[in-house]
């Protein structure tokens, strides 16, 4: 038998999700349509993601938490938001369907990060390790502030914990063994 993997909610543990890891979701949250745009099928589209690219025509986004498969036709920049439009999808009343529903790629068609770079969902559920062997909690949640981001350090019995991500604090991670080695600050 197989010890739960702490990163996989309890109702999906054993379950076969399509991805090579447990822990590794299939689909990547991008964004979310606001609100149909015209009158030819485009939707507007808050765009949630650090690569806006991977949205261009041709491409094909997950929606809703069905993950209904749409092509794109076409995409255009209105101020921040990202107009949209897709292939069967030629009139406001179908585009207005959309609103309010998430989009998602693919976790496998994401860029790939350069050394020492990693997206969130590689990270949350791994272990956190002091680099004296002592296991301090979960890496439960990764915060983003002005400075540097900072991760959330779930222990079993105790209150979470905030590391700041940087180089004294956060000393090596180790997606193969499920770790973080930290090196906590101290206040003296």
């Amino acid at each position: 038998m197989t010890a739960p993997d702490p990163a996989v909610p309890p109702d999906q543990q054993g379950k076969n999700t399509g991805s090579p890891k447990a822990s590794e979701p299939v689909f990547l949250l991008v964004g979310r349509f606001r609100g149909a745009h015209g009158v030819k099928g485009e939707i507007t589209m808050e765009v949630l993601t650090d690569f806006p690219q991977r949205l261009r025509p041709n491409r094909t986004v997950y929606v809703g938490e069905d993950h209904r498969p749409l092509r794109i036709h076409a995409t255009r920049w209105k101020d921040h938001w990202l107009l949209v439009s897709f292939e069967g999808i030629g009139d406001r009343n179908e585009a207005a369907l959309l609103r309010n529903q998430p989009v998602y790629v693919r976790a496998e068609e994401s860029p790939p990060l350069a050394d020492g770079e990693y997206y969130y969902h590689q990270l949350i559920g791994l272990n956190v390790i002091e680099e004296s062997g002592n296991w301090i909690g979960v890496l439960s949640e990764i915060l983003e502030t002005g400075a540097n981001d900072v991760f959330v350090v779930k222990p079993e019995h105790e209150p979470e914990i905030l590391l700041p991500v940087i180089e004294s604090v956060i000393l090596k991670v180790d997606l193969d063994a499920g770790q973080i080695i930290v090196k906590p600050q101290t206040w003296d």
